[in-house]
């Protein structure tokens, strides 16, 4: 019979624990609950060494598909909403989902509600699966007693983040995979097939064009470990100071700054930031989060810096009895249109309402970027790479018409 050590509280409160033989944890948790104690821990002991809860550990270390999630959120609403109770649906949920991440985590979460914690707080210790946002709008769900209205709605938040990013991505799939297969070739040209010319060039006494020279310098760098090493060192080193810089407040702020100052791609960034800002604060005053909160959880789920300062500026207005509009339109992150609508949200008393038509405004000026971003970045990978292609060959092709002249 396996053993199990526990963690508990007795009647008056006072902390306990021990180790006790049981058939299985659901035996255990029966024969503590006769003994007036409140488990708070439970883990197995298998040679000596706790088992500790793998669901716990697990969600904590990493995160899960956020696409199991919104399945999880939205399958969640339907049983609370068919009068099931929390317990069950989140037996259903682990044994349902096909996450091999989220599972166990749904596990854990179903012990510490059995064992009387709120769903919020259970939630709130896997902050890897579960966000800020997500705990914080299941607890006013609780205490609402609307909790399947707001997992409908942070299932449907969830959904559009999820798609937005996917959209996002899928943009910029092809023409990475293009640049880096066309990089490829060229690398193998260099290293492998040009060199044979270049011996040719060398061997022959004769004046090299300009292109050609430029191309004997370039492939004999490459191929040259006192050359080719160290420049591979000093491109990794950059790329760690780089991390470094940008993972303190300040670098972070000016990475931020300068990419939402970019050409083309800054505009697509910071049309991204303000559909999410306002799909979440949206989503946050929808369900009935405190605005103080709803704006402090958003700041710290923004992943842009300019956009936090801007909800800090936002959160020391509101709590000077001022109006959200005004730093909106003071930061100049956000254009006009949602200042106005914004100022107009307040007004009416109809803010989350208004936030989410300017997301969803957002997501559709995003889609058309994205899709005109393609249709631009195609034909300029083209002329690059034909670019560098017509640079080779008549690198390459010069000298031959001059050897084939000198034989005539």
């Amino acid at each position: 019979m396996p053993s199990f050590a526990y963690q508990a509280k007795d009647a008056s409160g006072k902390s306990v624990n021990g180790v006790i033989e049981a058939e299985n944890e659901r035996m255990l948790r029966a024969k503590l609950r006769e003994m007036n104690y409140y488990v708070t821990g439970i883990a197995q002991k298998s040679g000596g060494v706790l088992q500790s809860d793998v669901g716990a550990i697990f969600g904590k270390l990493r995160g899960v598909n956020e696409q199991a999630l919104v399945v999880f959120a939205r399958q969640f609403a339907t049983m609370i909403n068919a009068g099931l109770a929390m317990v069950r649906c989140l037996d259903v949920l682990s044994v349902q989902t096909e996450d091999s991440q989220l599972k166990p985590v749904i596990t854990s979460v179903r012990r510490e509600v059995e064992g009387g914690s709120t769903l919020a707080n259970a939630l709130a210790k896997f902050p890897k699966v579960f966000s800020q946002l997500f705990t914080n709008m299941v607890r006013a769900g609780e205490l609402g007693g609307i909790l399947d209205d707001v997992l409908n709605r942070l299932a449907t938040f969830l959904e559009k983040d999820f798609n937005l990013k996917k959209k996002v991505k899928s943009a910029m799939t092809y023409p990475a995979v293009i640049l880096v297969m066309a990089s490829l070739i060229v690398l193998f040209l260099v290293i492998f097939i040009l060199p044979t010319f270049v011996q040719l060039f060398e061997g022959m006494q004769m004046k090299l064009p300009v292109p050609t020279k430029i191309l004997i310098v370039f492939t004999n760098g490459a191929r040259n470990p006192y050359v080719f090493i160290p420049a591979i060192v000093i491109m990794i080193v950059l790329y760690f100071v780089f991390n470094r810089y940008v993972s303190t407040q300040k670098g972070k702020r000016q990475y931020d700054a300068f990419k939402l100052k970019l050409p083309v791609f800054g505009q697509l960034i910071r049309k991204v930031a303000i559909s999410r800002f306002c799909r979440t604060l949206g989503a946050l005053l929808q369900s009935g989060v405190p605005i103080m909160q709803a704006l402090e959880i958003v700041g710290k789920a923004s992943g842009n810096e300019v956009v936090a300062e801007t909800v800090n500026k936002v959160r020391e207005s509101v709590r000077e009895g001022e109006s959200i509009a005004v730093p909106l339109q003071l930061s100049g992150m956000f254009p006009p249109l949602v200042t106005q609508m914004v100022s107009v949200g307040e007004e009416t008393g109809n803010l989350d309402g208004m936030l989410t038509k300017i997301a969803d405004f957002y997501d559709t000026e995003v889609e058309y970027m994205l899709a005109s971003l393609t249709s631009l970045l195609e034909p300029m990978l083209i002329v690059v790479m034909g670019f560098i292609v017509g640079f080779i060959v008549i690198s390459v092709f010069l000298p031959l018409y001059q050897i084939i002249g000198n034989i005539k």
